[in-house]
């Protein structure tokens, strides 16, 4: 049987800067399969041609969300794309946080309010502040937090979105973020979705009232050791994802409430950071994942 192709999907922007695409290309080759990085976006590209499309750092889609999304729909129907469609689909607006809280998992509560909406639907006045976000973005753009006293600031920054004809969120800033944004990977084994390893982050809105595209999405970072009720709410959320398939990967972002209890701040199912070196083991669970959907091939 000759070697299934699997393209490690990708973009401009990730060829450059993702330091563990030549890593997983690499990977995959030494484990038998025809593998090779591909712009999602890149002109004449024979999608059918691959048994696998991986999708892994796409990181230009928030901002072309529709041409993306009409890419892994033509994408989707060449070959299996992973993960699939409808996850992609689903987890491509934030405001998947609001349902998963009606599904019983805790999250950081999440006002959404859409164009035409008003900003007096959000109360902008919490006690520790708000973090203002557009419902779809990447990499905290056009995300800031504001202090106690600057609800003005905030609602001037969702009115901002509106006016853009997005859709804004406003969310409690957390202070105990501040010890540290935890972000759990999961990765698919022959038992399903299976906790791999976990990295902690220093909080990237460290300047408040402010709103700077070019701050570092991921500071600080160290391995993790995640407790037993870290683990326990990513697995809550990813237990409420509506898919039907089992998931390739997962990132599951938490930070902890004023009771020190964690809460989901985001689920990434489509281009997160996976930070596979950040566990001697992370890349090996990585390709035997991709290889074993690979297998399944018709």
């Amino acid at each position: 049987m000759r070697a299934a192709k699997v393209a490690v999907v990708t973009s401009a922007a990730g060829i450059e800067y993702d330091v563990d695409l030549p890593l997983i290309v690499d990977a995959l080759r030494a484990d038998g399969l025809a593998a090779e990085a591909v712009a999602w976006d890149a002109n004449g590209v024979e999608w059918g041609g691959f048994d696998l499309a991986v999708i892994r750092s796409t990181w230009d889609y928030s901002g072309r969300l529709d041409e993306f999304l009409a890419w892994a729909d033509k994408a989707g129907r060449a070959t299996r794309l992973w993960n699939p469609l409808s996850v992609v689909r689903w987890n491509s607006d934030k405001r998947y946080l609001p349902e998963l809280a009606r599904r019983g998992v805790a999250v950081v509560p999440t006002r959404v309010i859409d164009p035409g909406g008003r900003c007096e639907e959000a109360d902008f006045a919490l006690p520790t502040g708000v973090v203002v976000k557009p419902s779809v973005s990447a990499g905290a753009r056009d995300t800031a937090r504001y202090e106690p006293g600057r609800h003005a600031d905030a609602a001037r920054h969702a009115r901002m979105l509106l006016d853009q004809g997005r859709s804004a969120m406003v969310q409690p800033y957390l202070p105990l973020v501040e010890e540290g944004e935890r972000a759990l990977v999961f990765l698919a084994a022959e038992d399903g979705l299976t906790f791999s390893h976990a990295i902690r982050k220093q909080p990237v809105l460290t300047e408040p009232n402010v709103i700077d595209n070019f701050r570092d999405a991921h500071p600080g970072l160290a391995p993790h050791e995640p407790t037993g009720a870290e683990i326990r709410t990513a697995l809550d959320a990813l237990a409420a994802v509506p898919s039907p398939d089992t998931l390739l990967f997962a990132r599951v972002d938490l930070a902890l409430d004023d009771s020190r209890a964690p809460v989901v701040m985001e689920l990434e199912l489509i281009e997160p950071n996976l930070f596979l070196q950040s566990d001697p083991r992370a890349l090996e669970r990585f390709v035997s994942a991709v290889a074993a959907v690979s297998a399944d091939r018709p």
